[in-house]
């Protein structure tokens, strides 16, 4: 019986003519007064942005692994918070949440803080806590942070859970520890196949960080919003816009998948 032909992978085209559609694009900026002014001005968005995409995935990370390692636990009562935590929040759509965090959730948690650090205010050791003090920006952080630790948690539970159970077995027939079996045995195999979801959600959080420009927070798309409006070059301004977030979002993908790449050519080796 023959063996199966292995068929080349297809030239990238795709790449070929977006990286075409992106020279031109920037060579139209740099040549127009009007696109170089309007990128320079959505531009200053990015630090903001790529901020909050960093820092909302880093918590949301930390945050999922914990709720999935509660969902694989031993207790009934730990996987059945988890389940509860992460069918409610994914039930619960990212702008909303956003909404519900920013001006339902603060001033619920500056209400909780000021009435536990009472005794600590009386006595002149802690200022009372304002809502005003919990900034837009970080309120924003904390939704996505939630909103997503819930998809993240997903993967985690999938990719800790596709280990196979004999090598579990044989850590524990070694002696090892619960935390020994998870660091040195069922993450380095999970990682593999957590790594390219978990590169998916990093992706579609750099683009759902627009969703902050609701508050007012200072990202990509509240820049352009605000250009936009005062100057009524909207064409303009969005194209810019998109065509930012497009280069941001494609070098990413590409990098991961890069990465993915190697990985899986280490664990062949």
């Amino acid at each position: 019986m023959a063996a199966p032909s292995i068929s080349k992978p297809d030239f990238p085209w795709w790449l070929a003519v977006a990286g075409v559609l992106a020279l031109a694009a920037a060579l139209a900026i740099a040549a127009s007064d009007l696109y170089a002014q309007v990128f320079a001005t959505v531009a200053k968005g990015i630090g903001i942005t790529v901020f909050v995409t960093m820092v909302a995935f880093a918590m949301a990370s930390i945050i999922g692994l914990g709720i999935a390692l509660m969902g694989l636990s031993g207790s009934t009562s730990l996987r059945q918070i988890a389940r509860f935590y992460v069918e409610i929040i994914r039930g619960v759509p990212i702008l909303v949440l956003l909404f519900w965090i920013a001006f339902a959730g603060a001033p619920a948690f500056v209400a909780a803080w000021n009435a536990l650090t009472a005794p600590l205010q009386s006595a002149g050791i802690l200022g009372e806590l304002l809502v005003r003090d919990v900034s837009l920006l970080w309120r924003a952080i904390m939704a996505l942070t939630i909103g997503y630790s819930a998809f993240i948690s997903e993967v985690f539970r999938a990719g800790i859970q596709s280990v196979e159970k004999g090598q579990i077995e044989a850590a524990k027939a070694l002696g090892l520890s619960r935390a020994q079996r998870f660091r040195l045995v069922v993450f380095p195999q999970a990682i593999r196949t957590i790594l390219p979801p978990l590169g998916n959600d990093f992706v579609a959080l750099v683009k759902d960080s627009s969703l902050v420009s609701v508050l007012g927070v200072a990202d990509i798309t509240q820049m352009g919003k605000v250009y936009a409006a005062g100057s009524f070059r909207f064409f303009e301004t969005y194209s810019i816009t998109a065509y930012i977030y497009l280069i941001l979002t494609v070098g990413l993908s590409l990098s991961l998948r890069a990465l993915e790449r190697r990985l899986r050519r280490q664990h062949e080796e």
